[in-house]
């Protein structure tokens, strides 16, 4: 006999005698890939710890450049009505 043949129906759950379609219950089905601890650390945490304030570097320069350039428009629009 073969193992194609419908008599041998593998494994076999109590009380499901005959069906072939046995399957893991939902937790045996995702308890297959996890590890024995799944409660590990992070390997990349994401943070929350404290952390130094964000600090723009030139914000000032930023500042002198725009008033420059309105001052420049300005002067022309006076200069050239």
């Amino acid at each position: 006999m073969s193992s194609h043949d419908i008599g041998s129906a593998g494994p076999t759950v109590p009380g499901d005698a005959g069906r072939r379609d046995v399957r893991p219950t939902d937790e045996e089905f995702y308890a297959s890939d996890r590890p024995a601890n799944p409660a590990l650390p992070e390997d990349r945490p994401r943070g929350g710890g404290p952390g130094e304030a964000l600090r723009h570097r030139g914000t000032w320069s930023v500042t002198m450049i725009v008033l420059f350039v309105l001052l420049v428009l300005f002067v022309g629009i006076w200069a050239f009505p």
